[in-house]
């Protein structure tokens, strides 16, 4: 079992922390007579008519069903019943936790690798043939045909990192990690939806991104100090916030930087990530991730991951700063 699937199991919840109640920063949660929250209902908006994306979200599956490319049996989803809900393995054959296949009802399910489940149980969002491909947890190429157009550089490293089984995976040494794999995170994230900002906060290595959408431009390439969350700069296209990034740091500045995937898929400083982010209903989030890197690979490529609002949470606290003793503990060093 690799480092960072070590972390992903040890970060999970054990209790209850603060008592469930209404997020004030998140719109009203619309219920059913019931109680029971109403998924798809519209798309709460904010007083300037744009979609309010505020709330804490967990990664949900909307794979295609048995999945399609390399490495597709490794999806997974988020908790629509928040971290309380029951986790269950996957069913028999299905290391991976890949989803039922037509006609077998809901993706009820969890991933689990190494015999760790890593997530509770969930319903899968439909499936969008006409989509891009999505994302699996531990590939980011998982679902697509042939894989990622890695260069030479890019698959090399790949298989340096794989033969390493993943170790340098700056999730489990307590760094920030890649976009893709903060989205697709077991773990939560909270959005601040601000006129003139948007603030995500990862529960995971207690991270925090900012998002400016006050009229900014993006810094040139290469001129900035680079970062681990990069410069990001967002923009309204219609109901679509389409959020741009670069500056980021890359593969080339240590061995735990430039990790698209668990599996350690790179991306280089000459990076740019372009995020087409959609509030589809009131418990729907949708991001399309396109990344341009020519260092890394042959061609820009897009991946979907999709986003279940989880209501009543609070992120818990997780200050992941004791990565030396983790390493003794399991006896890397």
């Amino acid at each position: 079992m690799s480092v960072a699937i070590g972390v992903l199991a040890f970060t999970a919840s054990v209790g209850a922390q603060w008592p469930k109640m209404p997020d004030p920063t998140a719109p009203p949660v619309p219920r059913d007579a019931q109680g029971r929250v109403a998924m798809t209902a519209p798309t709460p908006r904010s007083a300037d008519g744009r979609p309010d994306f505020s709330g804490v979200w967990m990664r949900a599956n909307s794979g295609p069903p048995r999945g399609g490319g390399r490495g597709a049996r490794q999806g997974g989803g988020g908790a629509p019943g928040g971290r309380a809900a029951g986790a269950a393995a996957a069913p028999a054959g299905q290391a991976g936790g890949a989803a039922p296949a037509a006609g077998e009802g809901p993706a009820a399910f969890a991933p689990v690798r190494g015999g760790v489940t890593l997530e509770p149980p969930t319903d899968s969002f439909p499936f969008d043939p006409a989509g891009p491909p999505v994302a699996t947890f531990f590939e980011a190429g998982g679902n697509m045909e042939g894989g990622l157009p890695y260069t030479p550089w890019a698959s090399e490293l790949k298989k340096q990192r794989l033969a390493l089984n993943a170790r340098d995976n700056p999730d489990a040494m307590c760094f920030p990690m890649g976009f893709l794999q903060f989205h697709q995170q077991p773990q939560p994230r909270k959005i601040i939806h601000l006129p003139k900002m948007i603030l995500i906060e990862y529960e995971a290595n207690y991270g925090i991104r900012k998002i400016y959408l006050d009229g900014r431009k993006l810094p040139p390439q290469g001129e900035p100090q680079p970062w681990w969350y990069g410069y990001s700069v967002g923009h309204w296209e219609g109901d679509t916030l389409v959020v741009e990034t670069n500056n980021l740091r890359g593969a080339e500045d240590s061995p735990y930087d430039g990790w698209m995937d668990v599996n350690g898929s790179p991306y280089s400083r000459e990076a740019k990530f372009t995020e087409r982010i959609r509030r589809l209903s009131f418990g729907q989030l949708q991001i399309d991730l396109t990344i341009e890197d020519p260092k890394a690979y042959t061609k820009p490529w897009t991946v979907r991951v999709d986003q279940r609002y989880l209501p009543d949470e609070e992120l818990i606290e997780f200050v992941c700063n004791e990565n030396q003793q983790f390493r003794r503990k399991i006896k890397i060093d």
